[in-house]
């Protein structure tokens, strides 16, 4: 946020710190804040993809200035209705294209592994096993190479799953190069490449990145260099209904990964949006319906058999509506253990993966090579473990009671891998490494299997993925957590079923399920919207009050222990995310102490000199101005002149006003028909320009600016007295991105207003490096 560093020199220290880091690192570290000494302004520093960028907020805020007010006065009812009918064609495109890029991708995938595995198990069937190795080793390495150089060299911000970005942005961060047709292209193929390559991570994440892309770009017109510029579109040029469509972007994108609409509505209302109302509640669910309609019509179409080996496999749908569940007390034991386990697990893998991620990091800073090679020692290591393990399992003959052309299978898929066993036998630790992720859920979820799976088996699939889902996610690919948590989840949940096989009438693959659950709500802490994902992936009504429990348990299990996966990425890359509770000594702080501990507010008149306004863009990075007139007689009939607080003004806007020269010879009030002439809001809407590219005359600096027309005069103000925790929840809760603070009492020769508080100023680990007092207790501190 511009705002939040007030001279050159705190800008020159931050510029230094930039060149100081290797541009191209992980894009998970530390945060980068500079410490000061009693000012409050943190760093608007952050990591986003592989680079350190300068972090601001969004105008969620109403501008409501005479050109706005003008606008909403002249528009007419037809054109209310038009905007309301692109809000929901543009839902439509969202899930319409959501759906078609989601099933090209999976048929691609399906594709590109399934051929891949035949031609090993052709090599298996012919022992020969080295070459199989491989070939399976080289062609996983090509794909790893693929995605990895196209993260690394063309779209650093496509890596990773993005969900922790788009968190951001919903809550009012702006993230640069997140949403572009290049991050969407290389998104695309990327994940193609890393999901084919056997990679221990998912699509899911990605694809809500991909849903969220789609929608910007529909918002926007297009790509940045080539945005269509049709005036229906002037519409969504702002904030607020950009922020709108990436919501439902979001939701198209957990739908289309998990074919669950209501459960892509809920992850959006639990998970990533800041701000809800029922107007959107209704088109992401708008959105989800067409994404569901999409797939399968596309899923009716491959089934003929015109998708090659997508058919009855690709999107993830785990059925298992073919068990009855009943409930007992010795059966609702296994179930609380399974909450608490995932309660207990996912909290560590969070502790462990932070951990690895800052190991990524020292690595990563190198260079593009080190990280290009560390995606490629990845890759290897995962496919020596995958096709090497399989010749540790020991081979199972078939029961009797299967024909055969289920037990044992060669295939792409199947619940009976024969790999290198005889006639008749299977090797059961093949069935999971041996074969697609999706594929390997669906093994491990299989239903009235109680005897497929030896224990020894299960225990070297749950330590092997536990290691993969750890040193896998953070390389540079883009990747998602979903699936390796549910893989990780799977096997102790199963492992527990076959310890507890004689004392709980839960079939195994149920409790694979409930341990997939339970993890998911310990390391991401989600309730409602997984446990509706779930009902939605497994077909099964009756698994709803033990899924509840579960999640419910390792929900707050992981809570004691530290924050949510989303929430730790968050916190390293160093993004300004507003939580929704504020700390409790909080309230023990005023937003007056804080002014305090700023510099002095800078303020311009109504009717301001052109040098003065050039000074103030020059010589701070305020992206706010209060705009003051003095000498002002009050509509109470008091003699007395008085300063009066006319509103704020964007950095933006007092661009705008000097790139059109828009300067008057003498200090005066415009009217009204003078501004419409020189701007439109269309054009107030816009962002972009520095003040360096702007050319101001000797002649021109004397001359004055009429501000009133352009300022905001109805910003967000609070008393000094207030507390910064209620004021949080009112700049979070508004959408705000400055907030004004005023005195409580209203001297003569006093300033109306003393300070503005930004998204920086109200951050807890900013306002701690000013009042470290304030912190609890070391041994009582919250832990991270």
């Amino acid at each position: 946020m511009g705002n939040e560093e007030n001279t050159r020199m705190n800008n020159h220290k931050m510029e230094e710190v930039v060149e100081e880091r290797d541009q191209e690192h992980n894009p998970l570290n530390e945060p980068l804040l500079i410490k000061r000494n009693r000012t409050l302004s943190g760093n608007p520093l952050a990591l986003v993809g592989s680079k350190v960028s300068y972090i601001e907020s969004l105008d969620y805020e109403i501008n409501e200035n005479d050109l706005f007010k003008q606008d909403w006065r002249s528009r007419s009812r037809i054109q209310v209705l038009q905007y309301i009918f692109l809000k929901w064609s543009l839902a439509f495109l969202v899930g319409l294209f959501t759906g078609i890029i989601a099933t090209l991708i999976n048929l691609a995938i399906e594709n590109i592994a399934g051929y891949k595995l035949l031609a090993v198990v052709e090599y298996i069937q012919n022992e020969r096993y080295l070459t199989g190795l491989v070939f399976f080793m080289g062609f996983n390495l090509v794909l790893t190479f693929i995605a990895a150089i196209l993260c690394v060299c063309f779209a650093p911000t496509a890596a990773g799953p993005g969900i922790p970005e788009i968190k951001a942005y919903l809550n009012g961060v702006d993230t640069p190069n997140m949403y572009g047709a290049n991050v969407l292209f290389v998104k695309i193929i990327g994940s193609i490449g890393a999901v084919s390559a056997g990679l221990d991570l998912g699509k899911e994440g990605p694809l809500v990145h991909i849903g969220s892309c789609i929608a910007s770009l529909l918002g926007q017109g297009g790509p940045d260099n080539y945005r269509i510029k049709w005036r229906w579109l002037r519409y969504f040029n702002n904030d607020r209904d950009r922020r709108d469509l990436i919501t439902s972007g979001a939701s198209s994108g957990v739908c289309a990964a998990f074919r669950a609409p209501v459960g892509g509505v809920l992850f959006a209302l639990e998970e990533v949006a800041t701000w809800w109302r029922s107007a959107l509640l209704w088109r992401t669910f708008f959105s989800t319906a067409v994404v569901v309609v999409v797939l399968r019509a596309f899923i009716e179409l491959c089934h003929e058999g015109k998708c090659g080996l997508f058919g009855a496999g690709g999107l993830i749908m785990f059925d298992v509506s073919n068990v009855s569940v009943s409930y007992n007390v010795m059966g609702m034991i296994p179930v609380v253990i399974i909450g608490v386990i995932g309660g207990l697990l996912g909290s560590l893998y969070n502790h462990l993966l932070h951990k690895v991620l800052r190991l990524y990091n020292l690595i990563n800073q190198k260079g593009k090579m080190y990280k290009l090679l560390l995606s490629l020692a990845v890759s290897l290591f995962t496919s020596v473990c995958q096709y090497g393990l399989p010749f540790v399992g020991n081979c199972t003959p078939c029961d009797p009671s299967l024909p055969e052309s289920v037990c044992p299978t060669n295939g792409r898929s199947g619940n009976y891998k024969q790999f290198n066993c005889p006639k008749g036998h299977y090797n059961d630790l093949a069935t999971l490494l041996l074969t697609t992720n999706d594929d390997a859920v669906k093994n491990i979820f299989s239903t009235n299997t109680p005897l497929e799976y030896q224990p020894t088996s299960i225990i070297i699939f749950f330590i092997l993925y536990c290691i993969l889902g750890l040193i896998t996610f953070g390389i540079a690919v883009p990747s998602g957590l979903f699936l390796p948590i549910i893989l990780m989840g799977s096997g102790y949940g199963r492992l527990l079923g076959i310890i507890m096989g004689p004392h709980t009438n839960i079939d195994h693959g149920l409790l694979a399920v409930l341990g997939a659950a339970s993890l998911m709500a310990g390391s991401m802490r989600m309730t409602v919207s997984l446990c509706v994902i779930f009902l939605e992936l497994t077909n099964n009504l009756l698994l709803l009050p033990i899924t509840m429990i579960v999640l419910l348990i390792a929900k707050t299990v992981g809570d004691s222990f530290n924050p949510s996966i989303y929430e730790i990425i968050l916190h390293l890359k160093g993004l300004p995310f507003m939580d929704a509770n504020p700390e409790p000594w909080m309230r023990n702080l005023t937003v007056g102490d804080l002014v305090d501990v700023k510099p002095p507010v800078v303020t311009l008149s109504g009717v301001e000199k052109v040098s003065n306004i050039v000074d103030a863009l020059k010589n701070t990075t305020h992206n706010g101005f209060p705009v003051m007139d003095e000498r002002v007689v009050p509509p109470t009939g008091v003699a007395s002149e008085a300063t009066e607080l006319h509103g704020l003004i964007l950095r933006a806007h007092l661009i705008q006003v000097l790139k059109k020269k828009w300067f008057l010879k003498e200090r005066r009030r415009t009217e009204e028909w003078e501004v419409r002439e020189k701007f439109t809001w269309v054009e107030l809407a816009e962002r972009e320009g520095n003040i360096e590219e702007v050319a101001v005359t000797r002649d021109e600096m004397e001359m004055f600016v009429d501000l009133h027309p352009l300022t905001n005069t109805t910003p967000f103000t609070v008393l000094e007295s207030m507390s910064v925790a209620k004021a949080m929840l009112l700049f979070r809760q508004v959408g705000l991105r400055h907030m004004l603070v005023v005195p409580k009492y209203q001297a003569t020769g006093v300033s109306p207003v003393i300070g503005i508080l930004t998204r920086q100023d109200l951050l807890a680990h900013n306002i701690l490096s000013v009042f470290p007092h304030l912190a609890k207790p070391k041994g009582r501190e919250k832990k991270n």
